[in-house]
């Protein structure tokens, strides 16, 4: 019988009572491994060159290299690793920075442990997670400006519409693959068309604002497992 690979998992905070009570989370999950921990930005960076994790939680507000830098670090290292925002700050420029910088969720450090665990694991999924009382912030930041950049879904096409709304539901490449009954391959290609198409620099951008056209997966059953 073959036991399900774990996850590996980095966290990089600059505060060791948050790192501790995550990790001690992180233990209660048997999809999950804890592998490294890092108190600074430029510890994190290269900590997560060496280890090569499937998930990064990076704090945001730390001394030195803070969250943004330490991302956009990351995502220039070309690292496979989902990369999940964990803050106190529910400021719009924080939020819309770290999505633009490439974080795949952003979730606000108050939530109930449970909640967060099951937060964290649905980032490890594939799955596209933000603390639910953003979503608005994050959707009118995105409204305004898709009034100035002339924004449509009549930009797209029918497929790319069908891939936008598997999106919106937080499904990862293999999930919308599996869904759509398409490659892997052309699920990557057709995502980085419909962003150029409406000026979106990352995937989260692009369902947050889905979700705010009111736009889901026409198909049914498998999309949500």
């Amino acid at each position: 019988m073959n036991t399900p690979a774990l996850s590996t998992v980095i966290i990089i905070d600059d505060h060791p009572l948050f790192r501790k009570g995550v990790s001690q989370l992180i233990a209660l999950n048997d999809e999950l491994h804890l592998i490294g921990e890092a108190s600074s930005g430029e510890e994190g960076l290269e900590l997560a060159k060496a280890l090569e994790p499937d998930l990064i939680l990076l704090d945001l507000n730390m001394k030195g290299m803070n969250g943004i830098e330490t991302l956009r670090a990351l995502r220039e290292a070309d690292l496979a690793a989902r990369i999940l925002i964990l803050t106190v700050s529910d400021a719009a420029d924080d939020l819309v920075a770290a999505i633009r910088a490439g974080a795949d969720g952003y979730l606000l450090k108050d939530m109930e442990p449970e909640e967060l665990l099951d937060r964290i694991v649905e980032a490890q999924r594939g799955r596209i997670v933000i603390s639910e009382s953003l979503n608005g912030l994050l959707a009118r930041s995105l409204r305004n400006e898709a009034q100035a950049a002339e924004r449509s879904l009549a930009h797209l096409t029918e497929r790319e519409k069908d891939i936008l709304g598997c999106l919106a539901s937080g499904l990862s490449n293999k999930l919308i693959a599996r869904d759509l009954n398409i490659a892997e391959g052309t699920v990557k290609v057709h995502i980085k068309n419909l962003l150029k198409k409406l000026k979106f620099r990352s995937r989260l951008e692009a369902a947050v604002w889905a979700i705010d056209q009111n736009l889901r997966p026409q198909a049914s059953g498998s999309v949500r497992s």
